[in-house]
């Protein structure tokens, strides 16, 4: 019986050429945009690669205070006071890191500036991100103590500012200060791995950084095993409240929150650095249901395309249901008929969405992105066909069904 099915729809999708590209290019397009909006949004809330430890890996990245009298309040990156006197002591955590966020600075190779972005890390940046190393090594530890003027480079970087020569071992002017360049790692687009050059925290031009509480810091944690995240998020809240800060009177009240990174993107988008809600959920729902409004659109229209389509096909309605064709086997044709299309436009969505992931990985519209369609991601797109395929198939043949063989050999369908 399937296999008539098959058959059958095989020479519906033939005979009407028209309505048949006009259903697959109304899926692919659609289904190409929302794996290629799944895959960037999966890269962004869950990276695998240089982030992939995204299930015990949290990050403080903003103090927010609020005065005595409530009337003052003030929001900023974290301070390297705040990280290395009450975060780095913390007992839930495995590893505590403190990195910048991404800083232009100038390149000097003697006539010649470049402009590259620049962090400063110090050696637990290096365990707790697994960036893949393509020459030398990384910063470490004694590196940060003895505050040597050592630098990392990405990959791009390297080839950007030492063309056709091996970069380690090389020596750089970065900011008017000399570095020696120790290791070339591999592009990364992440959240915390985004930078052209890397250099250890001891080497910033002023000390006066050791003493703030505010500053340009972003504390990055590293939890034993999944189950210690919730400690960790919990003990980073109790430790906002023994903040001492050198005017207790405007800072009062502070608060600091361990994001994952939907709760880093929800508490900045909906800005909520003073609850402990970051509204993660809210957010992931609201996409979600854009998500699914957008795929309805398309949705609605192949219903409208498959009543036209039955209604063409009336005459064989009748004839089936006159030679006992029951209402069931005629909804399961039309179901698989459908179903089907929207399986191949499937297939061609995930085609164009790989080209378009492609296409921008190598436009530089976002520096050093790689992102896959990898298998979620597929799931995804399956299950999207799927519905696409239930949608725009159950309704038209539920009423295709209804129809009296006399009425639908008349053409009265």
């Amino acid at each position: 019986m399937f296999k008539n099915y098959l058959l059958t729809a095989w020479k519906v999708y033939l005979r009407r050429k028209l309505f048949t590209a006009i259903n697959l290019l109304c899926i692919t397009i659609t289904l190409a945009v929302l794996l290629v909006v799944t895959a960037l949004l999966q890269n962004a809330f869950y990276p695998t690669g240089v982030e992939g430890r995204s299930d015990r890996f949290l990050q403080v990245t903003t103090l927010a205070t609020t005065s005595k009298d409530g009337e003052s309040q003030r929001t900023s990156p974290l301070g390297y006071r705040a990280i290395e006197q009450y975060l780095r002591p913390m007992k839930s955590a495995q590893l505590v890191a403190a990195v910048t966020t991404p800083a232009a600075v100038s390149v000097y190779q003697g006539d010649r500036v470049d402009q590259v972005m620049l962090r400063h890390a110090d050696a637990n940046y290096w365990k707790i991100l697994d960036f893949k190393l393509l020459d030398g090594r990384l910063p470490t530890a004694d590196d940060d103590a003895a505050g040597r003027f050592v630098a990392v480079l990405n990959a791009s970087t390297a080839a950007r500012l030492l063309p056709g020569v091996k970069a380690v071992g090389q020596r750089l002017n970065i900011g008017g200060q000399q570095f020696d360049v120790i290791g070339v790692v591999e592009d990364a687009m992440q959240l915390n791995a985004y930078s052209d050059i890397w250099v250890p925290v001891s080497t910033s031009p002023s000390t006066e950084y050791k003493s703030q509480m505010w500053g340009s810091f972003v504390a990055l944690l590293l939890a034993r095993s999944p189950a210690d995240v919730p400690r960790m998020q919990a003990e980073v809240a109790q430790i906002a409240t023994r903040l001492q800060f050198d005017d207790p009177t405007q800072n009062a009240r502070a608060f600091m929150w361990a994001d994952s990174k939907p709760d880093f993107f929800a508490r900045g988008l909906l800005g909520n650095e003073r609850v402990p809600d970051s509204g993660a959920g809210m957010l992931l729902a609201v996409i979600a249901v854009l998500m699914l409004l957008f795929m309805l659109l398309p949705a609605l229209n192949l219903v409208n395309l498959n009543t036209g389509r039955i209604l063409e096909r009336s005459s064989e309605i009748g004839v089936r249901k006159a030679f006992g064709a029951s209402s069931a086997q005629l909804v399961v044709q039309f179901v698989v008929e459908n179903v089907l299309l929207c399986l191949f436009g499937g297939l061609l969505g995930l085609a164009f969405a790989k080209g378009a992931l492609v296409w921008l990985e190598h436009s530089g519209l976002i520096p050093y992105l790689k992102v896959q369609i990898n298998f979620p991601v597929f799931l995804c797109g399956l299950l999207i066909t799927l519905v696409f395929g239930l949608l725009s198939g159950v309704i038209p043949a539920w009423k295709m069904s209804r129809v009296h063989p006399v009425l639908a050999l008349k053409g009265a369908a």
